[in-house]
């Protein structure tokens, strides 16, 4: 697991913003403009895959101050020879892990905390559906859903949170307008 080389300094916050399933160029144009100036706003972004094109990887290694990502199952070989499939780090003195998939929504919060005992917070994406729970025994498993691709949900979401003085602090779905 990599040092923690962005602790918040003087008991600030650090501030975080959490994507998945982008999926540009096929299930949207672009990124929204409410997620890009969310990202400016962050002091670390984190991706968990379903990029689909290098080019937005491109646009969040550019505007993020740090980018953290995994490639997920609809992305090709140029993405995957840049990405992880699996990401860990500590950050504001707390172990995190990114996936893209976890497997079926039953059982998920038992099967997370077998396979990542060693974590407090494991971001995971490809459902779609936003999702905030604690696995027993193991990390707080957070999927920001999708800002582009709504799929049978009644918006397009992502997630900040925070990270105070080594604690997960407040976590926030926001709710994209439109389609």
């Amino acid at each position: 697991m990599d040092e923690d080389t962005y602790a918040a300094s003087a008991g600030a916050p650090l501030r975080l913003l959490l994507v998945s399933d982008t999926h540009v160029p096929k299930r949207a144009k672009r990124l929204p403009e409410e997620l890009l100036h969310a990202i400016d706003r962050a002091d670390v972004v984190v991706h968990a895959g379903d990029w689909v094109d290098t080019a937005t990887l491109d646009l969040l290694e550019e505007r993020a101050r740090r980018l953290i990502g995994v490639y997920g199952n609809n992305d090709g070989p140029e993405l995957r020879a840049r990405l992880p499939e699996v990401a860990r780090f500590r950050l504001g003195g707390l172990r995190w892990g990114v996936v893209h998939e976890t497997g079926a929504a039953r059982g998920r919060e038992a099967r997370c905390a077998a396979l990542y005992p060693d974590l407090d917070v494991l971001v995971f994406g490809h459902s779609h559906i936003p999702w905030d729970t604690v696995a027993p025994g193991g990390p707080r498993l957070l999927n920001p859903g999708s800002p582009t691709d709504r799929r049978r949900q009644p918006y397009r979401t992502y997630m900040t949170c925070t990270v105070v003085a080594g604690a997960l602090g407040e976590v926030v779905v926001h709710r994209l307008p439109g389609r």
